[in-house]
């Protein structure tokens, strides 16, 4: 049972019996001389959501958070002493090559009731969340004049097609002025094919051209030459360019207008979970309660992606152990590796990660935060694995593996096919993608108070005791029910917020 919490009593967070820290819960942090319940007495002031030492923890010796070693002591740290980022020293990551494979992969039982949504259903089997036109471009040239005739589309055509949510313009910075034959140029190319085909598309394909491109159009089009595409090496000038655009976009919106919402079995949807300005609660509240949901969503036949390998990477060691087949679990490691790699060549490593930001609200570092996002997947065997921009390909709980970066994680799981995004966040970020709705659940009660109007699920009210992950976890399965369906919006889309889209292009430009 949640106990509601008096906040004028001081309160941390263990997260685990062996833990040698904690987090400070209560707002604006608490002073110097602060006694517990449990006699623990701070040795000075230590802000909201960082660390206090339980105990008296020596130079060298083993900081401890979710069970997990975090790092080890920079100098001694004495016990009610605030952890701070310069005494952590960071731990080195788990070796990929000695991990436990498959031996704790839960069995999943089916949820006593039939859960349902009202969706798009389409011509291959697929369902949508929204009925969108999106028109894809093969290159960047095209991307003032698609804008132009976008706007134009929106003025004139689509307030007589009542059924169509939006027009959308998929521009992004990719297409000419590339190696498009390099080996790693397969990633920002079937990203770009994936997402011309996304569910919420309802089949319609559109794609602009400019002629002369690298990334000719056809690749967008299954290797067809046909309606579909329109280069405007072709038109006779601008005006005539937009007349074109429009006109292929009438065709498509007439057809998108016929359209209806049926019932559709949750087994359909595909769910993205990705967090972004974390803090020291994301681990504690947010993240587990979209686990426990994510859990839901597998136990009713869904598909949940969650991603950010440099956010897996320093606790790949708790999910190898979870593959549904070895198979699976060299293919995380597979992923590993690369982004290792990848790293590497850029003379960067994990340490970039955190941001100041994700400091500031008491992350130390990567190792502690990976702990804290990898509870977004929640408990499920992982059935698969996908490389960057790969459509998914089965039901259950799948890795699909991007950077951390909130808008390229995001682009990704677009292509992947997600229909909405779950993201949790602790220092708040306006992020919105314009394909598939994102709901926002918060870390912490001040930023849903801060950003009442930004914010669809508060998941602080966990921390002060006026909910359980359990009670959040249902609010978040039932708010993905009703925004898939369209009888709920998130605030993203009421007000029309949403970030461009973000290729990951790790090869070559030319």
């Amino acid at each position: 049972m949640a106990i509601k919490a008096n906040l004028e009593i001081p309160l941390f967070i263990k997260v685990n019996q062996a833990d040698n820290t904690a987090i400070i819960v209560n707002a604006g942090g608490l002073k110097e001389g602060i006694e517990f319940s449990c006699g623990l007495i701070l040795t000075e002031f230590i802000p909201q959501g960082h660390k206090v030492a339980l105990a008296d923890i020596d130079t060298g010796e083993d900081i401890v958070r979710y069970g997990e070693v975090i790092g080890y002591a920079q100098s001694p740290i004495k016990k009610g002493a605030w952890i701070r980022e310069a005494l952590v020293v960071m731990p080195t990551p788990p070796n990929l090559d000695s991990l436990s494979m498959s031996t704790n992969v839960a069995i999943v039982s089916p949820l006593e009731k039939e859960y349902t949504f009202l969706g798009y259903r389409n011509s291959d089997g697929s369902a949508g969340t929204k009925n969108i036109l999106g028109i894809s471009t093969s290159v960047q040239c095209v991307a003032g004049v698609l804008d132009f005739a976008v706007k134009k589309i929106k003025q004139e055509l689509l307030p007589s097609f009542p059924n169509v949510d939006d027009v959308i313009a998929l521009t992004h910075n990719y297409g000419c002025g590339v190696a498009i034959n390099a080996p790693d140029a397969v990633i920002p190319i079937r990203t770009i094919q994936n997402l011309a085909k996304h569910p919420n598309f309802g089949g319609e394909v559109m794609i602009i051209g400019l002629g002369c491109e690298k990334l000719v159009p056809q690749r967008l089009n299954d290797g067809k030459d046909d309606g579909n595409i329109l280069s405007l090496q072709d038109e006779n000038g601008f005006v005539n360019m937009i007349q074109s655009i429009v006109a292929m976009a009438k065709e498509r919106l007439q057809n998108l207008n016929e359209r209806q919402r049926e019932v559709c079995p949750v087994s359909d949807l595909v769910i993205g979970v990705q967090c972004g300005g974390s803090d020291a609660f994301s681990g504690v509240t947010a993240n587990p309660a979209v686990g426990y949901a994510a859990d839901l969503l597998v136990s009713a036949g869904a598909t949940v992606l969650f991603s950010e390998v440099t956010e897996v990477r320093d606790a790949i060691h708790l999910l190898t152990p979870r593959a549904a087949t070895e198979e699976v679990g060299q293919a995380l490691i597979r992923e590993m590796k690369w982004y290792d790699d990848y790293l590497s060549r850029g003379e960067a490593d994990r340490s970039a990660n955190p941001s100041p930001g994700n400091k500031r609200g008491g992350l130390s570092n990567v190792v502690e935060k990976s702990l804290g996002s990898i509870v977004k997947s929640g408990t499920s065997p992982i059935v698969d694995v996908l490389a960057p921009g790969e459509k998914a390909r089965k039901k259950g709980l799948v890795f699909a593996a991007t950077p951390a970066s909130d808008f390229v994680c995001g682009t990704l799981q677009l292509a992947s096919g997600i229909h909405l995004q779950v993201f949790t966040t602790g220092r708040g970020t306006p992020y919105g993608l314009s394909i598939a709705p994102v709901i926002k659940v918060s870390t912490r009660n001040a930023l849903q108070e801060q950003w009442h109007d930004l914010i669809d699920i508060n998941a602080g009210k966990i921390a002060t005791g006026e909910a359980t992950i359990e009670d959040v976890g249902w609010e978040i399965f039932n708010d993905i029910l009703e925004v898939a369906s369209g009888t709920k919006k998130t605030w993203a889309d009421k007000w029309g917020i949403h970030n461009d889209l973000a290729l990951f292009n790790p090869s070559p430009v030319t």
